[in-house]
């Protein structure tokens, strides 16, 4: 049992793991009661009646329905020019090492602190041989939507733009290192709430303005190559305007 202070409300995560068959699987066992494989199966799902959709990119992801509340499954896939030698295997090193659970564990220190991230419900690593294979499942964050998906729409609210500024100052006075900060892992709700998304691989490391400063240059390069060519002239203002956000810092 683990307790994470979130401002003025301590969370209580009773985060218990499973060791079977060579695999692995943590959980928040405060919302899953019966931990098992098919949990991350979209075929499982579908059968349930309980697969809503699908978004498929670099980590392909499909939206659950479940009893425990709606969900995001997503594969741990490689991107690039590795996914043509290998899409899904990564080196085993050790449980603690695997993607998925460190993912688990990262989202949840952070939305135990607060942090506007998706809560964490469980983690599947499998091995096989020197590999293994992982999924991560999590809470859904409701009537949100990328901002990469949404720049013709808010391309007139500066104030949205500062919101997402502050929004990554949050995280980097935590130290927390963003491994891929690109406007497809930035969400919006209905209320305009700035969400970040996709931990693997992030890391908390106090103090580096080189690294933080990085994150930042891959958000820009984000921007440029996924802004919309209608409305290019309103690229730069949004962009300062998140710049500007950034520096004041506050909450988003």
């Amino acid at each position: 049992m683990t307790k994470l202070r979130c401002d003025r409300t301590i969370l209580r995560v009773e985060r218990r793991s499973i060791t079977k068959d060579s695999s692995l699987i943590v959980y928040d066992a405060d919302r899953i009661v019966e931990p098992d494989y098919r949990l991350f199966e979209p075929e499982y799902w579908r059968q349930q009646g309980g697969l809503a959709g699908a978004a498929i990119g670099r980590g392909s992801a499909w939206f659950l329905e479940t009893p425990f509340g709606s969900a995001v499954l997503r594969e741990c896939l490689r991107g690039g020019f590795p996914a043509r030698i290998n899409r899904d295997r990564y080196f085993f090193t050790g449980w603690d090492k695997t993607r998925p659970v460190a993912e688990f564990r990262i989202l949840e220190q952070l939305s135990g602190e607060g942090l506007p991230v998706p809560e964490p419900l469980a983690a599947l690593a499998r091995r096989r041989g020197l590999f293994y294979t992982g999924s991560l499942l999590t809470r859904k964050i409701s009537g949100a939507l990328p901002l990469a998906d949404l720049m013709v729409e808010k391309s007139e609210r500066p104030r949205l733009w500062r919101r997402t500024g502050r929004c990554i100052r949050r995280f980097h006075d935590r130290g927390v290192v963003h491994a891929d900060l690109n406007a497809r892992n930035i969400l919006v709700d209905l209320e305009d709430r700035i969400f970040l998304i996709d931990f693997d691989r992030a890391r908390i490391a106090p103090g580096r303005e080189d690294a933080y400063q990085r994150n930042m240059q891959r958000l820009k390069r984000s921007f440029q190559k996924l802004w919309p060519r209608a409305i290019a002239g309103r690229m730069q203002p949004c962009w300062e305007d998140l710049m500007a956000g950034y520096r004041d810092g506050g909450t988003a």
